[in-house]
Order: structure tokens, then C-alpha cells, then sequence
């Protein structure tokens, strides 16, 4: 079973999911977005849907409001979750650095899962190329991007850190695995340049200087995990491919 099965990632895994061979079961809110109705943030319709499932990837999150079920989320469904013989959680890099919100309640979830009843498997990715378009992409209207430009990121294709996934569901529950990361760490700076540029918005860019601790560990690339570059697709290649 999957959660977060329609989403950025999760369109990626499911085919990859079932060219493999595997019966896969999408858990949705939604009747018809899925092929099963539950919901995490109640435990409604769990029970039903983790029925006989081996596997279980967490990939849901309330990203709309920085994660704040989330906790609540995971928690309903390790309670559904004591017949299932592999659980892999989908993590971020950096989240045991990082001091924000959203981070802080990720890292509340591969705890609850730590002690749960479920083996496990947790996986921390960088951010998704995505991520980044959805962040660039609202300031395409502007004459200039305000952007912190010494944050840096290591961006990765989704649909890579999937078939990084599938693999990892193919074999047994591994613990905290490796790290997976794109193939270049670079500045918000860079880019934003990149994107604009592409899509012919120019290359006007201004520092929004951020303080704090939180954007102090962004600037040191605290997110990124250079020696685990494991991504083929770069985000100018990412790029080049949104705006064909």
C-alpha cells in the first residue's frame, strides 16, 4: 500500500510498483483517487485498506500546512500497521538539523516509526526538482526574483528517488538507509537564474536576506548530502525538459 500515492512522488512509484509485479493498493480521501478510501488524519478506512498488505510506503504529508497532522498521520497508521512486514518512510536530508517547522515534525514521524510495531526502512531525499518549479515558478510574473540566494539545495528528480524506492521495497527493512541526492549541490541563486533565463524571464535576481538559525543551516547546505550525489537528472536538465 501507498500513501500519498497521487502525489509528486507517488505517481512516479506506483507504475514502477506494478511493472515490477507487485499488487499495489493507493490509499486516498478521496473516492476514485485511489483503489482504496481512508484517512490517515482519522483512521477511517485503514483497517480495511492495510489488509493483507506486506509492504506500506508513507509518502503522504500535509505539506500545505507544513506538516502539521503529520504526526497525528503516521501514528494512525502504525496503530493499523502491526501485520505489515516492511514499512518505509520517505524523510528529508538535514531534518535532525534543521530547526523548521515542517522538519521538526517530519523527524517526529521517523520517531514514532522507530518504536513502532512495524520493521522499517527510512529514506531521506533532497528536495525534488518540483519543489523548487513550484517555488520559481510564481515569481515568473515579476521583473525580478526575491529569493535568499545563498541557500543551498542539491535538487533530484522524483521520479529517480521512486525507482530508488522501488528497489529498496524489493529487498528487506533496512534501518536508516543511505541518503539519496541529486547530482549537483547548488545556490538558490544559481538556480533561479537558470530557470528565469530559460523561460525567458531574464536574469534580475535580489537577495532576500533571512536570519536565523534556520536559514544559517540552509546557507551551510545542512539539506544536501554531497557524498550521496546519487541523481542523473540536474535541475538546469529538469528545467530544460518543463519548458520543451
Amino acid at each position: 500500500m501507498v500513501t500519498g500515492g497521487s502525489g509528486t512522488f507517488g505517481r512516479h512509484l506506483v507504475p514502477l510498483l506494478e511493472k515490477s509485479g507487485h499488487d499495489v493498493r493507493v490509499l486516498s480521501r478521496r473516492q476514485g483517487a485511489g483503489t482504496h478510501v481512508g484517512d490517515l488524519a482519522t483512521g477511517v478506512g485503514l483497517g480495511p485498506a492495510l489488509a493483507g498488505a506486506d509492504v506500506v510506503v508513507h509518502a503522504a504529508s500535509d505539506t500545505h500546512r507544513l506538516g502539521r497532522t503529520d504526526e497525528r498521520q503516521t501514528a494512525n497508521l502504525l496503530a493499523a500497521s502491526h501485520d505489515v512486514g516492511h514499512l518505509l518512510y520517505l524523510s528529508i536530508v538535514g531534518i535532525d538539523e534543521i530547526g523548521f517547522g515542517y522538519y521538526r515534525r517530519k523527524l517526529a514521524c521517523e520517531r514514532l516509526i522507530e518504536a513502532g510495531p512495524a520493521p522499517w526502512t527510512i529514506l531521506r531525499a533532497t528536495q525534488f526538482h518540483e519543489l523548487l518549479a513550484g517555488l520559481f515558478t510564481p515569481l515568473d510574473r515579476l521583473p525580478f526574483a526575491p529569493l535568499p540566494l545563498d541557500f543551498r539545495c542539491q535538487p533530484v528528480a522524483a521520479a529517480e528517488v521512486a525507482e530508488h524506492v522501488a528497489g529498496l521495497v524489493a529487498g528487506p527493512p533496512a534501518g536508516h538507509t543511505a541518503d539519496f541526492g541529486g547530482p549537483e549541490v547548488s545556490t538558490f541563486g544559481e538556480l533561479a537564474r537558470l530557470w528565469r533565463v530559460r523561460r525567458g524571464r531574464g536574469d534580475r535576481l535580489v537577495n532576500l536576506p533571512i536570519p536565523g538559525a534556520v536559514a544559517r543551516a540552509f546557507r551551510q547546505g545542512r539539506n544536501t548530502c554531497p557524498d550521496h550525489a546519487d541523481g542523473r537528472q540536474t535541475f538546469e536538465a529538469f528545467t530544460q525538459a518543463s519548458a520543451a
